[in-house]
């Protein structure tokens, strides 16, 4: 749950973390010689975490750990194509991101090529010719055997590898917290497991999963990101390019935690004093420059001086520009009217008639009017030089010849120049940085709490303890005692504060009167899979006919299809199917043939009745999917 010890007001602001490209290791010689180290590949659906199985100190931990994309554009070339922690910023080329996962089953085997070539070569591998080292890879739980034919078949035919062995990464991770609890084999409990786009019920009885109770919730943390993505933007339209699916994730992971009572934690946010302890504030990044309107009471008068000395300027330029052209024009009517005095009244006629002009009396007023505007358009001229730059306020309240400036100034200019409120009037500060914070929320319990309510992001299925008593229900007294008293929470969602509390919660909801339950958290919720993986690798070394490995041998007779079942794999589940039988088309009825005689009796036809449709079944070893 949140603390309750916090300060007020905390801020906090994103990590935007960029991403550096992986190195490239040299192949260890303590993974050559005397014998070749399995090369151990949690293929999960957010990250990738690739290691080696050797008993050395060094490779205790996975030595890549990137994000299972590639930003590959169409018609891209393999060179160009990015993986993992090459691509510095997912955001800017998110339309381009591929995954080869389709929920959590790989299908495109394209980009799955792509990141088994960028493991191998960080590893210190060539993938050219072939890769001499066994390979033990997680795969999601009830895996469709054409999902495994096709991986198969890429790491056989494509890398030529000797041994492979597939394990589901949540009995991988059971395996080994269980291990270093040091509870007696075989195991028996019921996992859940949450990742990045599903979640299972993984009951595990006697050691191994029991595939057919096996049940997934199609709700994980990509769903709680969006749900969290769409929940910010609607309540900050002003900063949906802020609130990106990247920044989202960082907020789920660091931020969120599981309310314990979800009902009772909402009305404990109704509370001022709750909110305002509990809220955080998220800072986003914005630019400190100061808008026009929160600039001091010296600088905005400096501003209008210089917004006046341009008006000047360009009243002044186009008084200018006005008193030629009518000088101009007067100069003109002036010599049509001394036309007029010579006597050449043919040419005076002439001249009216061009200027649009009736008679000598509309020509003078004319002439008069246009004197006027010169002698007032000099004048002005003469103020506004003798004025040092200072205009008149009748100048500007007065609508200027033609519009002079109006259009010209600047958009912060104030509409009215002289009203000015007192200084001694203190203006409220506008703070730019709390305009531009996230008030997070009761957002960061709701997120989480799709895991147990779907229906909060329109997903029409059971929550994860919903499923869970389904699943226990399916089994004897004896045997639910058994599966609840060692409940395990494995995955990388799995890690808000609170879940262990609210899965102990909803337990005790469902389980009988005085009954017992246990729930354990995994140490490591996220890297648990690929420890469990590298202790299973090195306690059941690859050989031929070995427990849980398939040699190259075994897949060329057996096909891609076939796994080696150990307590960590998936299993075969023998399912009858019928086979129908193809139907042998009827015979054309017989004709009915006329008698001769007396009378005539229509001819029976007995047709054989037509063998049923199912009349024989085969057994066909299928996977559990």
């Amino acid at each position: 749950m949140a603390s309750k010890d916090q300060p007020v007001c905390q801020i906090f602001s994103f990590q935007d973390c960029k991403m550096s490209p992986d190195p490239v290791f040299e192949l260890p010689a303590q993974c050559v010689t005397p014998t070749a180290a399995p090369i151990v590949i949690d293929n999960g659906s957010f990250q990738t975490r690739a290691g080696w199985a050797a008993p050395v100190a060094e490779f205790d931990s996975p030595r890549l750990l990137f994000r299972s994309v590639a930003a590959r554009s169409r018609g891209a070339a393999r060179s160009e194509t990015q993986i993992g922690n090459d691509i510095p910023n997912l955001e800017p080329l998110r339309w381009l991101l591929k995954s080869q996962f389709d929920r959590n089953v790989v299908v495109n085997f394209e980009i799955q090529e792509l990141i088994l070539d960028y493991v191998f070569t960080h590893l210190g591998l060539s993938s050219e010719g072939s890769v001499e080292h066994p390979i033990l890879m997680t795969e999601a739980p009830c895996n469709p055997l054409h999902c495994r034919q096709m991986m198969s078949e890429l790491l056989f035919e494509c890398y030529r590898v000797p041994f492979v062995s597939y394990g589901v990464d949540g009995l991988y991770s059971f395996f080994h917290n269980n291990n270093r609890r040091s509870l007696q084999r075989p195991n028996t409990g019921i996992i859940l497991s949450s990742g990045y786009h599903c979640s299972h019920i993984l009951p595990v009885v006697n050691g191994r999963l029991d595939a057919l109770n096996s049940k997934r919730v199609n709700v994980a943390g990509s769903q709680a990101a969006s749900y969290l993505q769409r929940l910010l933007q609607l309540k900050y339209p002003g900063h949906l390019a802020a609130i990106t699916l990247s920044r989202m994730e960082e907020l789920l992971h660091g931020h969120s935690y599981a309310a314990v009572d979800y009902h009772e934690e909402l009305e404990k946010w109704r509370c001022p004093e709750f909110y305002e302890r509990e809220v955080h504030r998220i800072q986003l990044p914005f630019s400190g420059k100061v808008p026009g309107g929160c600039v001091s009471a010296e600088e905005r008068q400096e501003r209008r001086a210089q917004q006046l000395r341009r008006l000047q300027e360009i009243n002044t330029r186009r008084r200018e520009e006005k008193l030629q052209q009518d000088q101009e024009r007067l100069d003109r009517l002036l010599a049509v009217q001394e036309l007029l005095e010579d006597g050449l009244l043919d040419q005076f006629h002439k001249s009216l008639m061009e200027l649009n002009m009736d008679s000598a009396e509309e020509l003078q007023s004319y002439i008069n009017k246009l004197q006027l505007a010169v002698e007032q358009g000099r004048l002005k001229l003469l103020q506004s030089d003798g004025g040092e730059g200072k205009m008149e306020v009748s100048e500007l309240e007065q609508p200027v010849d033609e519009g002079d400036g109006v259009a010209l100034m600047d958009s912060d200019f104030p509409e009215d120049p002289l009203s000015e409120k007192s200084a001694g009037v203190v203006q409220p500060a506008f703070n730019m940085a709390e305009y531009h914070q996230l008030f997070v929320g009761t957002e960061r319990l709701r997120c989480p709490e799709i895991l147990f309510q779907p229906s909060l992001v329109g997903e029409d299925q059971m929550g994860l303890m919903e499923t869970l008593q389904y699943v226990v229900a399916r089994y004897t007294p004896e045997q639910q005692e058994a599966l609840v008293s060692n409940v395990f929470l494995t995955g990388g969602n799995m890690q808000h504060p609170g879940m262990k509390e609210r899965v102990e919660r909803e337990l005790l909801a469902l389980r009988p009167f005085q009954s017992h339950f246990k729930v354990t958290m995994a140490t490591r919720p996220g890297l648990d899979a690929w420890y469990g993986a590298r202790d299973w690798a090195l306690e059941h070394p690859a050989a031929a006919g070995a427990e849980g490995w398939i040699s190259r041998q075994d897949y060329e007779e057996k096909g891609g299809e076939y796994l080696s079942e150990h307590c960590a794999s998936n299993v075969f589940v023998p399912m009858k199917l019928a086979k129908p039988v193809p139907v042998r088309p009827s015979e054309p009825p017989v004709a009915l043939q006329s008698l001769t005689g007396t009378s005539a009796a229509a001819a029976t036809v007995t047709v054989a009745p037509a063998p049923s449709l199912f009349t024989d079944s085969a057994d066909v070893n299928m996977a559990a999917s």
